[in-house]
């Protein structure tokens, strides 16, 4: 893959982050700012996402099977990995935010909950620690 390629691909990536930014800093906040701003975060992800995956298959020749075999099985790692990470920091994001809110509702009613509510709060945010062990687990195998 040539440098102006991973450039572009770096580039949409950090526009993708920032876009949705965009939304916000125009004026009064409302519910169809925040649906725009989230559909246009999803349109991007995805759309890097797909061209990433075609650059990462669809790279230079090569000249022997075997190298094709093993590029396309450090690509799927790598997708793997960004799988574990991603997928587990968006699973453990719901349980904080539910495990939270209803944490300091117990908190605000008895105070001496506070033990049993942050225990459940940290045991819902260990779910993105998991997957980010388990990500540098398999990008440890690839290297």
């Amino acid at each position: 893959m040539t440098s102006a390629i991973k450039l572009a691909i770096i580039a949409a990536f950090i526009l993708s982050i920032l876009l949705p930014f965009g939304y916000f800093m125009q004026g009064e906040r409302n519910k169809k700012r925040y649906k725009r701003s989230i559909a246009a975060n999803i349109v991007m992800f995805f759309g890097i996402v797909v061209i990433a995956a075609v650059m990462l298959f669809v790279s230079e020749p090569v000249q022997a099977a075997e190298a094709a075999s093993d590029g396309m099985a450090t690509g799927l790692g790598y997708i793997a990995a960004a799988l574990a990470t991603g997928l587990s920091c968006v699973g453990g994001g719901i349980a904080v935010a539910s495990a939270a809110s209803a944490a300091l509702g117990a908190i605000s009613e008895d105070p001496t909950a506070l033990g049993k509510s942050l225990i459940f709060v940290g045991l819902a945010e260990g779910v993105c620690l998991y997957g980010l062990i388990i990500s540098f687990m398999i990008i440890g195998r690839l290297g």
